[in-house]
């Protein structure tokens, strides 16, 4: 018998309905998105911050170190479009290239508390009644601390950097996202089928990174978004106090510093140091927002 006359097995008509689904629910979240103008706005902020940042050389007019004194404190003009700081240097060049830090502290310092929220999280709500009350406490002993204090404790016994920085944002994030995994692990772990899963011996480890970490990632990445502007906050506060990036190392907060000091004679680096802020604040907000609508149908509806 010829192998090309056996006919080709049927398809599954449950794995094609699943599939069908799955993508109508993909295509109506996409399109709630694009509805919405306000996520739009965002997304198109958190794209021009994204691609300000990492191609900065691109877009600058001049290199962020260099000094020119005779044109120390000028204004905007058509050769530095925002001014230039006490030294003679280019305060549009130096924005750009302070969001290359704000970018580096954002990315590092959210993505790293956010994976060790999660597992910390589903550890304490799936774990015994003990190891919960234990983490729950460590947590709830990180957040006491106001994050200015702790900055200021920790520069007082290593120094300011930008590594201090990050392990800052770092260290008083993980609580929000572990409360908030922890949270949903608890309304999981009773479900039907955990409770399945576990009659049939799956060990816990694949219990979490299976079927607990795919229902609790969703809601933490809406935070993480939403967190991303204040980690941005964060670093340019510290910066902004000398507790974080040193000069001569362009960031948002060393320019705000130095504008402020000098606000007097020229408005323009704080101008210049503050629209950027403003703008990445807004735009990971509404964006943040967005999709918390869309993947929250109960919100949503309740508007």
């Amino acid at each position: 018998m010829n192998p090309s006359d056996i006919p080709a097995p049927a398809p599954d008509p449950v794995r094609t309905g699943a599939a069908e689904r799955a993508y109508s629910v993909r295509r109506e979240k996409l399109i709630l998105f694009l509805r919405n103008p306000q996520g739009m706005l965002g997304l198109f902020l958190v794209i021009m911050f994204f691609a300000s940042a990492i191609f900065a050389p691109v877009f600058a007019t001049h290199d962020p170190l260099t000094m020119d004194i005779p044109n120390r404190l000028s204004g905007p003009t058509a050769d530095h479009w925002a001014g230039t700081d006490q030294l003679g240097r280019d305060t549009y060049t130096r924005v750009l290239y302070g969001g290359r830090v704000a970018l580096e502290v954002a990315a590092i310092g959210v993505s790293v508390s956010l994976v060790i929220g999660l597992v910390l999280g589903m550890v304490a709500g799936f774990g015994p009644t003990w190891l919960d009350n234990l983490l729950l406490l460590i947590f709830d002993a990180i957040r006491s601390f106001p994050t200015v204090i702790l900055a200021l404790a920790a520069v007082a016994l290593l120094g300011p950097s930008l590594k201090l920085v990050l392990a800052i944002v770092i260290v008083t994030s993980i609580p929000s996202y572990a409360r908030l995994a922890r949270t949903s692990t608890l309304a999981l772990k009773r479900t039907e089928f955990i409770l399945a899963e576990r009659s049939l011996g799956a060990s816990t480890p694949r219990i979490l990174a299976r079927h607990i970490m795919p229902n609790v990632i969703g809601p933490l990445l809406i935070l993480s978004a939403m967190d991303v502007p204040v980690v941005v906050t964060i670093e340019a506060g510290l910066s902004f106090l000398g507790l974080g990036v040193q000069p001569p190392t362009a960031s948002w907060g060393t320019v705000l510093n130095e504008g402020y000091l000098i606000i007097r004679d020229t408005p323009w680096m704080v101008i210049a140091g503050g629209i950027p802020l403003v703008l990445t604040t807004l735009g990971f907000t509404f964006l943040g927002e967005a999709l918390r609508d869309i993947f929250d149908p109960k919100l949503r509806k309740g508007r």
